[in-house]
């Protein structure tokens, strides 16, 4: 159970990093403000930084060696989790994946540049 909802937990992780910056395009075009509040566009990137940083170091993330424990090495066994799992986990070699978040790390920071957060007034 508890691997299971480290699980969603993992995967919310990456779905606000993809869906994040998709919603950023699409709103700077709509014109919706919420995309540039700062603690978003900030947090989604050190989000996104945090990740490709580990694939560059070949480090395993923390969440997956977490969940691993839990489960003792076993795949999940619930319906939910199942499902999770096979959105989440993809089998390619490392440097696909590597290549991935560094060109989306670059992609989000060439939108911080292009669509600004909002700067706060004094």
């Amino acid at each position: 159970m508890l691997a299971d909802l480290l699980l969603v937990f993992h995967f919310l992780i990456a779905g606000f990093i993809v869906l994040g910056l998709i919603l950023v395009w699409i709103g700077a075009l709509a014109g919706w403000s919420w995309i540039r509040n700062r603690w978003f566009r900030y947090l989604h990137l050190a989000a996104i930084a945090f990740v490709a940083t580990e694939a560059l170091i070949g480090a395993t993330c923390p969440l997956t060696l977490w969940e691993d424990l839990l489960r003792g090495g076993a795949r999940p066994e619930t319906f939910i989790g199942r499902w999770v799992y096979r959105l989440l986990y993809y089998n390619a070699p490392e440097w696909v994946f590597t290549s991935l978040y560094a060109a989306w790390t670059a992609a989000t920071l060439l939108t911080l540049r292009f669509v600004p957060p909002r700067r706060t007034t004094a």
